[in-house]
């Protein structure tokens, strides 16, 4: 299709946060609901955007996600002020398990100055940024290592983690559906998350605004297994009362 400049100019923006609402859209460009709804629609049709409740974000597939080096990029600055909001609430002296992604990397990054923590990962991102603090014990899942984002997934990883029982599982996801079902692309990661939800005392979820209507293929949980929700603008319907019938505490940690 041919975009005019506020098309383009829209598409800029949305490529640059991964989803935002209509309301959002209006305010940056300057125009009304109703014009942007419009682009909105023509852009959708052309299979440029996707449409949600409220929103539009990029186009993703179902079955596989977005490589590393760009996830690490999108929505960087709402992943930091999340993952800082975390580290404010992780005690020292405790056990962790973090799981595979960018949002738990920032959050490694966010926990170098605590101490006395004991973590457990299966991504070995985590686990050199968290080495380097020396007041932290840092212990690698076991299992096959997936080159393109260093995770650990495989029966070895699953078998390690059943060692183990820690205080707080601090884990992120690829996306959360409008059912309350937390999603990711590869099964065999997922089922090494469900062992970490299984063998944690407390789940905390970190997720950005991005991964609310996201379309995954695999279920990894429900909300109603979730203790705490960290994230960076207040969840769009039918959130809230999900989270409020899943007796979720909701931190949303603004700019």
């Amino acid at each position: 299709m041919n975009s005019n400049p506020r098309q383009i100019n829209l598409l800029d923006a949305v490529r640059a946060r991964g989803s935002m609402t209509v309301e959002q859209l209006a305010e940056i460009l300057g125009v009304t609901l109703q014009t942007v709804r419009r682009d909105v629609q023509r852009l959708a049709e052309a299979g440029l955007l996707a449409r949600f409740h409220g929103g539009v974000r990029v186009p993703s597939s179902t079955i596989e996600n977005i490589a590393h080096p760009q996830r690490e990029s999108l929505h960087a600055e709402g992943k930091a002020r999340i993952a800082r909001a975390v580290a404010r609430q992780v005690p020292n002296d405790c056990s962790l398990i973090l799981n595979i992604g960018t949002t738990t990397e920032a959050i490694a990054k966010a926990l170098l100055h605590h101490t006395g923590l004991r973590v457990i990962t299966n991504n070995l991102n985590v686990a050199a940024i968290l080495s380097g603090n020396p007041a932290c014990e840092v212990i690698v899942v076991g299992g096959v290592v997936r080159a393109r984002d260093r995770g650990i997934v495989g029966e070895a990883a699953v078998d390690f983690i059943r060692q183990f029982k820690v205080d707080i599982a601090l884990i992120g996801i690829s996306g959360i559906e409008s059912d309350g079902t937390l999603r990711d692309y590869d099964y065999r990661e997922v089922k090494v998350a469900q062992t970490i939800i299984e063998h944690a005392r407390e789940v905390w979820l970190a997720a950005d605004s991005s991964k609310f209507n996201r379309p995954a293929m695999v279920e990894l949980a429900t909300l109603a297994q979730v203790d705490r929700l960290f994230t960076d603008a207040p969840p769009p319907e039918p959130f809230p009362a999900l989270l409020a019938d899943a007796q979720v505490l909701c931190e949303v940690v603004s700019a």
